[in-house]
């Protein structure tokens, strides 16, 4: 018996050896201070095992003591990014006190146990929390709407001035994601929304631009997967025509044409705008596609175009910054661009790309730029 043990651990070392381990476990141990008796933690991530960014779809176990952990199993030299939360983006951990932290980055190299302690949620600063700025202009809200496949949410409905007044006149309709981020920054998660209700407002009072009706779609915990090149994201875009087009055009003066109607978004809403005007260019005319994930990580829209026969007749704008995520993305766009340009499609006719080497990727710099999209889209010249 002790030869035949003796011989199975030498097979075993002479295997290892012969075939070196290609994945390695690791552990996250999470130590809570303020957590409460029935509160979960959960890690969310850009690989598969951690949620793919969902926010609430993977929960560390409670092993007593505000203690709470999970193991996973990730291939040797993967870098994976991840965040803590309490289940939503309003309970994000925070290690240092009033201070959102970025992605905690990590180089998986051999079995680990990594363990953080959280001193304190973002659910605390809520009440300290002071907001500038309130909504230009006339909104409209249209609650927990609904579809197949996809999480139910609210939308955000700007209307532009006189529209109550000039009654007999229908308008344009520009579609945008992370309808909460838009207009209010009360409902912003960061304290400073797009601003485009001030910008629309006034270039229209300066007669820069046509009236226009601008339609925000709230995301959900679900945002990562509903704005990917996926199941999910095949859903959420039949979501927006199928659903929420039609209510719009039923409840509102608009121009349902495909030459009236556009769609927008930044960052992985960048990417689900670019996808909704290839794939449904006879709904959209246009795309606003800021700072967008077009190949990043687990997300790569750029073969889909590539291997895309038929001419698309949707016009992109595509813009990026120079800063933090910003040079990240770079790379993606770079190879799209290449991609339109290989299938003749003209930059300044079907397509622009705008840089902007001093902005960084939030709300802040997309407010900057929103309004030169308006007046691309809608410009009186």
């Amino acid at each position: 018996m002790r030869y035949i043990k003796t011989t199975f651990i030498l097979l075993l070392m002479l295997l290892c050896s012969i075939f070196p381990q290609k994945t390695a476990s690791v552990t996250i141990r999470v130590f809570a201070e303020k957590i409460g008796v029935t509160e979960k933690i959960y890690i969310t991530g850009d690989k598969s095992q951690l949620g793919n960014w969902e926010v609430s779809a993977v929960s560390l176990e409670n092993k007593g003591n505000n203690t709470f952990e999970k193991t996973f199993s990730f291939p040797l030299g993967e870098r994976i990014s991840y965040k803590f939360t309490k289940g939503s983006w309003d309970s994000e951990a925070m290690f240092e006190k009033g201070k959102l932290p970025g992605n905690i980055n990590f180089s998986v190299q051999g079995d680990t146990i990594l363990v953080y302690s959280i001193p304190y949620w973002k659910s605390e600063l809520e009440p300290l929390k002071i907001v500038t700025g309130k909504i230009t202009g006339t909104v409209e809200y249209i609650r927990g709407i609904g579809g197949s496949g996809v999480r139910s949410r609210d939308i955000i409905v700007w209307l532009p001035p006189g529209y109550f007044t000039n009654k007999k006149e229908y308008y344009p309709v520009l579609y945008m994601h992370d309808g909460q981020n838009i207009f209010d920054p009360a409902t912003c998660g960061f304290g400073y929304d797009w601003q485009v209700d001030e910008r629309a407002d006034s270039l229209i009072r300066y007669n820069i631009i046509n009236p226009v009706i601008i339609v925000g779609m709230y995301n959900t915990p679900a945002r990562r997967i509903e704005y990917s090149p996926n199941d999910s994201g095949e859903a959420y875009m039949r979501y927006v025509v199928n659903v929420v087009k039609p209510l719009i055009d039923k409840t509102y003066r608009t121009k349902p044409e495909r030459e009236f109607t556009a769609v927008a978004g930044s960052s992985m809403g960048g990417l689900i705008s670019f996808m909704m005007g290839w794939q449904y260019d006879s709904v959209f005319s246009k795309a606003g596609c800021f700072s967008a994930a077009l190949q990043i990580y687990q997300f790569n829209y750029v073969p889909f175009v590539n291997k895309t026969k038929e001419r698309k007749n949707t016009f992109f704008y595509i813009d990026n910054g120079g800063l933090g995520l910003e040079q990240k993305l770079q790379t993606g766009i770079d190879a799209m661009l290449v991609a339109l340009r290989t299938k003749g499609y003209s930059e300044g006719k079907d397509f622009v790309f705008i840089k902007d080497e001093t902005a960084e990727h939030n709300e802040i710099a997309w407010s900057k730029r929103i309004g030169k999209v308006l007046e691309m889209f809608y410009g009186r010249k």
